[in-house]
């Protein structure tokens, strides 16, 4: 495990260049993620390998270790209570003749824009879009590839795994696969939501859980500005329940435990 003082240096790196802040409660979980590559690059040292990864020469290298750090384990149909709330309140009122816009904000492997895709397929007939999008690249490509162990799968409804998934075989027992047809009805890219939003258009729903308990108060503030605006009249937010918008300027109103529409007059 590094130590503090160490520890200090990587939470200001990663921070710097992700606007994410890790608690001190993250430093063995920091150890435990970096210690391969300590072994892989033959270095003693978490000392030693923060220079190495701060040299320009081995901006790989850094990309590989912040990957590391943020990664996050999630699973299909997290907080079911969002997905019964967009299948029975949210997909009732729409306007069939206008298409539908969900980003899925800070998608990680996968799980939550597969989980929204099998719900709309399933439930909803009129034309829809989703975006997924994280700043890791490695869990993006994990996410194109739509494989997973059958443990993250342990809330998948039945009728959802027998309609949307293939069961593995082989080398692959114990793991489900997404079919092609809904895998490519998800735009997954990599995207850091400190980075301007203006190019992504407008959504009717944004899902972005589970991320933002990782920055401070003033980059919650900014991220919220920016996803205000990225969302249409009465647009809806799912935040995890684990997040609140308490304490931050915005003209979310409040409809169920981390669900927020936005106001009209915020427009």
């Amino acid at each position: 495990m590094p130590s503090e003082e160490v520890f200090i240096l990587f939470q200001r790196l990663v921070q710097k260049k992700l606007g994410i802040y890790l608690s001190k409660q993250k430093r063995l979980m920091l150890g435990h993620r970096l210690a391969k590559r300590l072994a892989k690059t033959n270095i003693a040292s978490f000392s030693h390998y923060y220079r190495y990864i701060n040299s320009p020469e081995n901006s790989a290298e850094l990309e590989l270790a912040l990957e590391l750090i943020t990664t996050n384990e999630t699973f299909f149909f997290r907080e079911p209570q969002h997905f019964d709330f967009l299948e029975k309140h949210i997909l009732p009122q729409l306007n069939p003749n206008k298409a539908f816009k969900v980003w899925s904000a800070a998608s990680s492997t996968g799980e939550e824009a597969y989980s929204i895709a099998m719900l709309l397929s399933q439930h909803y007939q009129a034309p829809w879009s989703l975006c997924a999008s994280d700043v890791n690249k490695s869990v993006i490509n994990h996410a194109k590839k739509g494989i997973y162990q059958n443990e993250r799968a342990k809330l998948l409804p039945q009728h959802y795994k027998e309609s949307f998934c293939c069961k593995g075989i082989d080398e692959y027992q114990g793991y489900i696969r997404v079919k092609p047809a809904l895998r490519q009805r998800i735009n997954f890219f990599c995207f850091n939501l400190l980075d301007p939003m203006e190019g992504l258009g407008q959504f009717d729903v944004i899902f972005i859980r589970n991320v933002m308990i990782y920055f401070e108060d003033e980059t919650r503030q900014a991220i919220i500005n920016a996803i205000s605006k990225r969302l249409s009249v009465n647009g809806y937010l799912f935040i995890s329940h684990s997040e609140t918008l308490h304490g931050l300027e915005h003209k979310f109103e409040l409809i169920q435990p981390a669900i927020y529409r936005l106001q009209a007059r915020c427009l």
